[in-house]
């Protein structure tokens, strides 16, 4: 299903989407050497309730997962990347995590994911998740009426080929809206010109994330969470967007 959202459903969205920055944005700055994740989800468990909003994570049971989720937050460490189970880990210093939260309110939902350092942070690591946040950047600024999605697969697979790091089709981007995961899907790369036109009123979760040294993801004892096969350390970047009559709007920035 492909959902065009009424201007006023595009309205709830902008506030979705800034509960979700605001959640993200002091889960990161909370986060220290020390903090075990079932802390985070607890934090991001009690933002989401006071806010009167709803977890999209708790209750999520697809096909590749052995569902249901039963968290509020996903904690992806290290060679994690996506969908990482909270579980009893106290982070360590260096450690390279990434958050992603996906909140349902006023019936409309919006999704994003941050990597982070905690404490003393690599070069590689920083390179890592820069090219993640450069990726994203680049199909935000090609995004619009009338682009296809292929532009966006195309803009994101170019800087992270450019950037040497291969590239993994089987986990993308997506539609979003009243519900968390639709159609279109947005792979990681592809070719400019081809695919669905987006049209104002779309609402895209465009999520770059790679691995060192591999394109492939293998799943985790949790059967949840999904691993680079090769130990790699991952990154993973993500905003909800709104397509609008002249452009695009970011809806998941942190802070706002």
């Amino acid at each position: 299903m492909i959902e065009i959202l009424t201007p006023a459903e595009v309205d709830k969205a902008r506030r979705t989407g800034a509960l979700v920055g605001r959640i993200l944005q002091s889960v990161k700055e909370r986060a220290v050497v020390g903090t075990n994740l079932l802390e985070i989800d607890e934090w991001a468990k009690a933002m989401i309730l006071e806010a009167g909003a709803e977890s999209c994570y708790v209750d999520y049971a697809p096909s590749f997962g052995r569902g249901p989720f039963g968290h509020y937050i996903c904690t992806s460490v290290n060679d994690a990347v996506l969908h990482g189970l909270p579980h009893d880990y106290a982070l360590q210093d260096g450690d390279l995590l990434t958050l992603d939260l996906a909140v349902l309110l006023d019936g409309v939902a919006a999704d994003s994911a941050i990597s982070f350092i905690v404490g003393t942070a690599s070069a590689q690591d920083l390179a890592l998740i820069e090219a993640t946040e450069v990726a994203l950047a680049a199909a935000i600024a090609v995004a619009g009426p009338g682009k296809r999605v292929g532009d966006l697969s195309n803009a994101i697979g170019t800087v992270l080929r450019e950037r040497g790091y291969p590239i993994n089709l089987d986990f993308g981007g997506h539609g979003i809206g009243t519900t968390m995961h639709q159609e279109p899907h947005i792979a990681n790369d592809g070719k400019a010109g081809r695919g669905y036109a987006l049209r104002p009123g779309l609402l895209i979760a465009i999520e770059p994330w790679v691995m060192q040294g591999t394109k492939t993801l293998v799943t985790d004892k949790d059967g949840w969470t999904l691993r680079s096969v090769n130990g790699g350390r991952t990154a993973h970047s993500e905003h909800t967007v709104a397509i609008t009559e002249d452009g695009a709007e970011v809806l998941t920035l942190p802070g706002v």
